[in-house]
């Protein structure tokens, strides 16, 4: 069966996209679905899929699969396109939108240019988890911050750990390298702290309202931005002291702004892109 697709990007952080609005059962096997697409070589291409569904206590549900067919609570720049992908195919015409997710109902403020059109979207990512029995880390306390752990190899890093309705270990480094990421993130995400695997960043403090951050991401893999990852950064900057509460995050695939309401919530802002659209043959 030939099902469309719209290919979009956040900040190169980038899903296949079905509109399953109007049937929810469109795609009957997500998680097998997910790896044969998101194979940049044999498939579209890209960091998983995500389903755009109708819901009942919400304007519209978002569902995400990462490119190994695990599926995931959130993903900042994921929900920024599907909010971006509802105001082009005129879903929603006004400039708030309410959608549910793996980690609650979150609120979006869509951002029009002069013409009407999208432009971005703030996006209220709720409060941040801070106790580590709930991130989930396996240590009973208020708060994971500037925790020791230990890799195979004896390298030792500091963690602090929060979740965005998705578990992150947030690392504070001098300088980002690529073993960091591609040896080391791997292997942290699988430790046994954390008993559903974790996302890791590695983040350079540049100044007060500025950092540097790389992700590898659960079951994903190193992307070029993670929305959730650049709010728990921002979190968790500030917990260590090193920024104040609204920062300009730099990701590979372009910058985030970050800010921790003085109400406890973290508010995302950035852009959407889509990159192309077509039909794919599903069995």
């Amino acid at each position: 069966m030939n099902i469309k697709f719209t290919k979009m990007h956040g900040l190169g952080n980038d899903y296949i996209y079905f509109d399953c609005i109007d049937n929810p059962k469109l795609i009957a096997n997500p998680e097998a679905v997910a790896p044969q697409l998101s194979d940049r070589h044999f498939g579209i291409g890209g960091d998983g899929i995500v389903l755009i569904l109708p819901h009942d206590e919400a304007d519209f549900r978002m569902r995400m699969f990462n490119s190994d067919g695990s599926e995931a609570e959130m993903c900042g720049n994921a929900i920024r396109c599907v909010a971006k992908y509802l105001c082009d195919n005129n879903y929603v015409t006004g400039n708030n939108v309410n959608i549910y997710t793996g980690a609650g109902i979150l609120s979006i403020e869509i951002i029009r240019d002069e013409t009407g059109c999208f432009s971005s979207a703030r996006v209220d990512m709720g409060e941040p988890i801070l106790h580590g029995l709930y991130i989930p880390v396996n240590i009973d306390r208020e708060t994971v911050v500037d925790e020791a752990i230990m890799l195979n190899n004896g390298i030792q890093y500091s963690i602090t750990c929060v979740s965005m309705g998705n578990p992150h270990a947030v690392i504070f480094v001098d300088e980002i390298t690529d073993e960091q990421i591609l040896t080391h993130g791997p292997e942290i995400e699988q430790h046994q702290l954390f008993p559903n695997k974790i996302n890791v960043e590695f983040v350079r403090i540049i100044s007060q309202n500025e950092v540097e951050m790389r992700v590898w991401e659960r079951g994903a893999g190193e992307t070029l931005a993670c929305g959730t990852g650049a709010s728990a950064v921002a979190v968790a900057s500030v917990l260590n002291k090193l920024t104040g509460r609204k920062v300009t995050v730099h990701l590979l695939g372009g910058d985030l702004e970050i800010e921790w309401g003085d109400n406890n919530h973290v508010y995302m802002t950035g852009s959407a892109t889509a990159a192309f659209s077509g039909t794919v043959e599903i069995a």
